[in-house]
């Protein structure tokens, strides 16, 4: 899906032009020197996408409801995250688990950064255990009987 891309002078001297782009296109990306990057988007596509996120989110819910469905989301897994065939069977289901505990905060709570972080975690936990070298030494015993206090974070 290829977005439209304005630079961010246009929306002061070009408003009405750039405005037009975003109703005929839904979603534009806005370009800026000084700061991260922006998307203008219309209301009614906002709201659809937010709906995706809702649907999205009940039906991984209802699928895990069911011994069949989490079935089903176990066997697509692989397809959708290469990376889970390095996990355990019980790490496959506390990751299932943990996405759509996300998915759901991103409905619920519109906090989306949770849902990356989840897949950013375990894609990491898989890429320690795809390596055995690196899995042994994180894994392992430390060195030393006493390592200090431990403080609560």
């Amino acid at each position: 899906m290829s977005t439209l891309t304005v630079f961010f002078s246009d929306l002061s001297k070009n408003s009405k032009r750039v405005a037009d782009t975003v109703e005929r296109a839904q979603r534009v990306h806005v370009t800026r020197r000084d700061g991260e990057d922006l998307y203008l988007t219309t209301e009614r596509h906002d709201r659809q996408r937010e709906e995706t996120a809702d649907v999205t989110a009940r039906l991984f819910t209802a699928l895990i409801g069911s011994d069949e469905g989490a079935r089903a989301v176990l066997l697509a897994l692989p397809a959708v995250f290469p990376w889970v065939r390095h996990l355990s069977a019980a790490e496959v289901r506390e990751f299932v688990v943990d996405l759509v505990d996300a998915t759901r905060d991103v409905v619920e709570l519109d906090v989306h950064a949770n849902l990356h972080r989840v897949i950013a975690q375990w894609r990491a936990t898989a890429r320690i255990l795809a390596d055995p070298g690196l899995a042994a030494e994180l894994t392992g015993p430390l060195p030393g009987d006493d390592h200090g206090e431990v403080v609560a974070p």
